[in-house]
């Protein structure tokens, strides 16, 4: 038997079950990995919520790295002893995943695998947000909410590189240092200080090129109002909740904006991508232009731990379960 954590019943952190279950056996094209990290993402709090439904009882966990343990047929470029990553792969909270192998990249020699893991989902999501959803360019300011997390500290370097000034939001002294480490130029403390006034305020009252918004509810409005005319609003995530429903006129209002809801899964729809972004990111990351950084370790049996911590804003940087 193997150990994964398992999901009975939606609701809060309590529903995650350590169980022992049947191991998983790869079919066409899979691969059977033991896992090394698996990544946690608030995406894992929406399916345990239920606000991403799965069919009950379902393994938490979208990403992770580890070594191939079995290749199923018809796997001809990935051999038993590799080491990989994936992401948008469920079920990564176990010591055994099935991977298809078109989802999984190789690690690169000299990179640990809890590196590989803590990149793959939130460094993807970064990269496709400042090169395709806006794509960053020399001489843009953009503002980056939540910007001492996972995602966030990915995105200020990834912009940086591309020649952006980054403003970041964060709601402690302690968050401000851990993102102005990563080169944050301007940090805004949202607990103390309205960050659509104060981003004006940044700008010389022009608003930015972008806003990279994971928070939803209690940042969109404030995040329509900091942006440049013309400006472009990534709404990728609602960890406050969802926003409600928008009037469009209030995209003319503030300035003939763009307004987007993109998601990782439509931007490495085909191999092509999904390799093109990994070379990306992992190039960045072993050349040292981009370090991520990991904030906490869990075994697996405290994944209930982890995800009170992820949604009590207790963290920065990555979180990883260690099977």
């Amino acid at each position: 038997m193997a150990k994964a954590v398992v999901v009975r019943a939606v609701g809060g952190p309590e529903v995650l079950e350590l169980a022992e279950v049947e191991p998983p056996s790869p079919g066409p094209g899979d691969l059977l990995v033991d896992v090394r990290a698996a990544g946690v993402n608030y995406i894992d709090t929406y399916h345990r919520r239920g606000h991403y439904p799965r069919d009950l009882p379902f393994t938490p966990g979208n990403e992770g790295a580890g070594v191939v343990r079995e290749a199923g047929p018809d796997v001809t470029d990935v051999a038993v002893g590799d080491h990989v990553a994936w992401a948008d792969v469920p079920g990564s909270y176990a010591q055994q995943a099935v991977v298809p192998a078109r989802k999984a990249f190789p690690v690169p020699d000299g990179l640990d695998d809890e590196v590989a893991a803590a990149a793959m989902l939130q460094g993807l999501t970064a990269h496709y947000l400042v090169t395709s959803t806006y794509p960053v360019k020399p001489g843009d300011t953009v503002l980056v909410h939540a910007v001492a997390g996972g995602v966030g500290l990915l995105l200020v370097q990834a912009a940086r590189s591309r020649g952006g000034r980054v403003i970041g939001t964060v709601s402690t002294a302690a968050k401000e240092q851990v993102c102005r480490e990563v080169g944050t130029d301007e940090v805004i403390r949202y607990t103390e200080t309205d960050f659509a006034e104060e981003t004006r305020r940044l700008t010389g009252g022009a608003g930015v090129n972008a806003v990279y918004d994971g928070v939803g509810k209690d940042t969109f409005d404030g995040s329509l109002a900091s942006l440049a005319p013309r400006g472009t609003l990534a709404l990728f995530g609602a960890s406050s909740g969802p926003v409600p429903p928008v009037d469009p006129q209030r995209l003319n209002a503030a300035g003939s904006v763009f307004l987007t809801r993109p998601t990782l899964a439509h931007h490495i729809a085909t191999p092509e991508e999904f390799r093109w972004r990994c070379e990306e990111l992992f190039s960045a990351i072993s050349g040292g232009r981009i370090t991520v950084r990991i904030g906490a370790r869990y075994p697996l049996a405290d994944a209930r731990k982890a995800h009170e911590d992820l949604e009590g804003r207790r963290t920065t940087g990555k979180l990883l379960l260690i099977p």
